[in-house]
């Protein structure tokens, strides 16, 4: 249900329902208590705590509401207090004093933390962008072997195919989803105390990191080597880094189909519904708003880097800078996640127009010959075979003809011509030809990241 009182437009334009379990507010409650409930298992294990109070701990955790802490947190004004506070009035008397023990605040923030965005990648951000990137592969394998301009510095440059330009992708999508991977299961949590020397578990456990070790096994978690009363910030840095350079992946990607659908390229389109409306007073449009749209998103986001490198400082054993600022890393996740699924949705249906690629190809397929031509005349020994060919460009420019027409014209050249091989010459002054290695290059690509999609 929308909520037209919500502040943010994470929250009523682009929310994605599936994290929710993971990245909201009530989640993150439940992430915290979990934390919570782990020590009090500890607890259990290594004997210090009776097997039925320790239950009544984990069943109190399991059982807190966003309401009853928040209301907490009004007389406490501190958060974890809250939560903790509101356990201990769920369970008996003997049961309160190991609620919380040997913990600080952020022991069960940082933890809770990176438990939640590791199962948020492994349950949702990793198969959203494996979907997306098997969509790519589809959509380069089926245009493996179109004719399409390549284009530098937005000039036609020479002969690819459209398969060839989306392998591109696929490789750089394919090796973000391996990053991705890597940085969420690298996140550490932490039970070390209120400056990360164990004082609070040392009063208690001859090994304290053993006892910090259990808790984190019990959550799935590996403990950081050392910390300060917060995780130490690389973890959560990289994996944000990895986050936003895939959404930059994402953003090269829908400029490069929003310039190929301009009116004057119109190689490609979005694929538009019956009712969709371009304009409010332009009945014709055709607008790519879905490509605009993920790019406007990346723009809003991609900064979020530089607020993640600050957290990375923190005076002395800890300070609060980052308190605030860390509490929207969730809404980056959603954010990106959300414009992973646009783009699969409009990839799924993107329409190619092969007829008008070749159009375009063919404004310059006279011209696009002078590379192989140079190439090809220095390799059989004429002397300043690039000047020669910038040279005939530019006649062929000036006097409207073609370059094929000049060069055949110039008996300068024809000895070096003649000694072509008959593959050399149906490459040279057949422009379409002359694709390189383009669509051998989208098998390799496509059937390599394929097999590592099944592998993770």
């Amino acid at each position: 249900m929308v909520a037209f009182t919500d502040f943010s437009p994470t929250d009523y334009r682009y929310a994605v329902d599936d994290l929710r379990a993971y990245l909201s507010e009530e989640a993150y409650l439940h992430y915290k208590a979990r934390v919570e409930a782990a020590i009090a298992e500890v607890f259990a294990r290594r004997g210090l705590l009776d097997e039925a109070l320790k239950q009544e701990i984990v069943d109190a955790a399991s059982s807190i509401s966003p309401e009853e802490v928040y209301e907490e947190e009004k007389r406490t004004k501190h958060d974890i207090r809250a939560l903790v506070n509101v356990i201990r009035r769920k369970v008996s008397e003997d049961a309160k004093p190991f609620v919380h023990l040997c913990a600080t605040s952020y022991d069960i923030v940082d933890t809770a933390n990176a438990l939640r965005y590791r199962e948020a990648v492994r349950a949702v951000i990793l198969p959203d962008m494996k979907a997306l990137e098997r969509v790519w592969i589809d959509l380069a394998r089926r245009e493996r072997d179109t004719l399409q301009i390549g284009r530098t510095h937005g000039q036609h440059a020479e002969p690819i195919t459209f398969g060839f330009a989306i392998a591109q992708y696929v490789n750089r999508w394919g090796n973000r989803i391996l990053k991705v991977r890597d940085a969420s299961e690298n996140l550490r949590g932490k039970l070390s105390g209120a400056v990360g020397a164990y004082n609070a578990a040392s009063l208690i456990f001859d090994d304290p990191e053993a006892f910090e070790r259990d808790v984190m096994a019990v959550l799935g978690l590996k403990p950081a080597p050392i910390s300060t009363q917060i995780v130490p910030p690389e973890p959560v840095c990289d994996l944000i880094h990895t986050i936003i350079s895939s959404f930059s992946v994402l953003a090269n990607f829908c400029d490069d189909m929003r310039h190929l659908q301009r009116s004057e390229i119109a190689e490609v389109r979005e694929q538009a519904t019956a009712t969709q409306v371009g304009s409010s007073t332009m009945p014709h449009k055709r607008n790519p708003i879905g490509f605009e749209g993920v790019k406007s998103l990346w723009k809003r986001f991609m900064p979020q880097i530089v607020t993640v490198h600050l957290d990375q400082v923190s005076e002395h054993q800890r300070d609060l800078t980052n308190s605030a600022s860390q509490r929207y890393i969730p809404e980056l996740l959603v954010i990106f996640d959300h414009s992973v699924r646009r783009l699969k949705r409009i990839s799924e249906r993107l329409v190619v127009d092969r007829a008008k690629m070749r159009a375009n190809f063919n404004i310059s397929a006279d011209n696009i010959i002078a590379e192989p031509l140079y190439i090809l005349l220095s390799y059989y020994g004429y002397r300043d075979a690039h000047e020669y060919l910038r040279q005939k460009t530019f006649q062929a420019y000036e006097h409207g003809k073609s370059l094929k027409e000049l060069i055949e014209a110039d008996d300068t050249v024809q000895s070096y011509i003649s000694r072509f091989t008959p593959e050399q010459r149906r490459q040279v002054f057949n422009a379409e030809r002359y694709t390189g290695i383009a669509a051998e290059k989208v098998d390799k690509i496509t059937s390599y990241w394929e097999r590592r999609m099944d592998e993770i």
